[in-house]
């Protein structure tokens, strides 16, 4: 089996992504792993005609929220016991997760959920966790949100 010694983390800011994340938090333990938290601010539909104008301000205003809202994903001491990078792209959230880990082969696994869109969303664009797991150079473990693992133990939750 190969170590792992970095993982990378897509998240949404949706519940699942929260709980995938804290998932990966105890596989980081568990392994002594480095952390890379992602967030991918999906551009597509600020792509059309007189929307180009206002695009730019609002993908530089929604990156900088979602700077700060992955810095409070972590705690001061998890992000250096992790050597956590927190790092915002924005375009397509398949196409940037799978061109970070090119560009990052350090990386071992991918610990994402598997339900941050909403149904309309999933149908009309596909599933960003499948799409991912057909591609990716690494292992991809898929946390499901409606897994409960109890805090501490590391069992699931009956």
């Amino acid at each position: 089996m190969q170590a792992v010694n970095s993982i990378l983390v897509p998240v949404d800011f949706s519940a699942g992504s929260k709980h995938a994340l804290a998932y990966a938090i105890r596989l980081a333990d568990a392994f002594g792993a480095s952390l890379h938290v992602i967030h991918v601010l999906d551009d597509s539909f600020a792509l059309g005609g007189y929307l180009e104008t206002y695009a730019g301000h609002y993908i530089e205003t929604a990156a900088q929220q979602a700077a700060g809202d992955l810095e409070g994903l972590l705690t001061p001491e998890q992000k250096g016991r992790y050597a956590a990078a927190a790092v915002v792209r924005i375009g397509r959230p398949a196409v940037e997760i799978l061109r970070y880990l090119a560009e990052h082969r350090e990386i071992d696994m991918v610990v994402m959920g598997t339900a941050g869109r909403g149904v309309v969303a999933r149908f009309m664009m596909g599933s960003v966790t499948d799409r991912v797991l057909r591609a990716a150079p690494c292992p991809v473990v898929t946390v499901h949100s409606h897994d409960h693992v109890e805090e501490g133990t590391g069992h699931r939750a009956a």
